[in-house]
């Protein structure tokens, strides 16, 4: 195998890399239909997974964007399914508005409920979380079955999420998830089919973050 030992880097400043990257991202992507808001977000999940057909398959709910800004500047919870996208939150941008990450997957109680119940912590754990975060942002990028528990506790009334960012990765309910999620008719961030995950679900709340911050 043949190294190139001579690569230099563009440039090794911090700045510099990531508005070369928009840049690269802007000229691959070319003309789309997102507003301009709605680009941000497509923007930072596919500098976070350097994949363009994950970050073009994003669906939005026409008030997703100013329904996530709202919740954060007046300082509703977050929840997040997992201990990884709670990890990624970039916290100073929402903290100065009073916000918090809750994730209660491995509560105590949580998880002494789920095996009582024989179901998933996932499932459980949202059942906890809508207690709590009335008009909150639910961010979940791993456990398609907290999703579907979500969705189902909004259609029964017992649920009031101010935004849904649902992008789970993965082969079991993934897709069918993000599906049922899209046909809500509350503000949503989703994408078509089993691509996601965690970094991609914290990239979207954090250009949600970014947005809040301006103005």
């Amino acid at each position: 195998m043949e190294f190139l030992t001579d690569f230099k880097p563009e440039t090794v400043q911090p700045q510099e890399i990531e508005g070369r990257s928009f840049q690269m991202i802007d000229e691959e992507v070319g003309e789309h239909s997102y507003s301009p808001e709605q680009y941000k977000v497509v923007q930072r999940v596919i500098h976070a997974s350097a994949d363009f057909e994950l970050g073009k398959s994003l669906v939005f709910h026409p008030k997703a964007i100013e329904a996530g800004i709202e919740a954060i500047r007046n300082g509703k919870k977050v929840v997040a399914d997992v201990q990884m996208v709670q990890v990624g939150i970039s916290k100073p941008r929402i903290e100065k508005f009073g916000c918090d990450v809750k994730v209660y997957i491995s509560d105590k109680d949580v998880m002494e409920e789920a095996k009582r119940l024989n179901t998933t912590r996932a499932i459980i754990s949202m059942r906890k979380a809508m207690k709590e975060a009335d008009g909150g942002i639910y961010a979940i990028g791993n456990a398609p079955t907290a999703l579907l528990e979500l969705i189902r506790l909004v259609k029964e009334g017992e649920a009031k999420p101010g935004l849904i960012i649902g992008m789970p990765v993965g082969f079991v309910s993934a897709a069918e998830s993000k599906e049922e999620l899209a046909k809500l008719d509350i503000p949503f961030i989703t994408n078509i089919g089993r691509k996601g995950g965690s970094t991609v679900t914290v990239a979207a709340l954090n250009a949600i973050s970014l947005l809040a911050n301006k103005g």
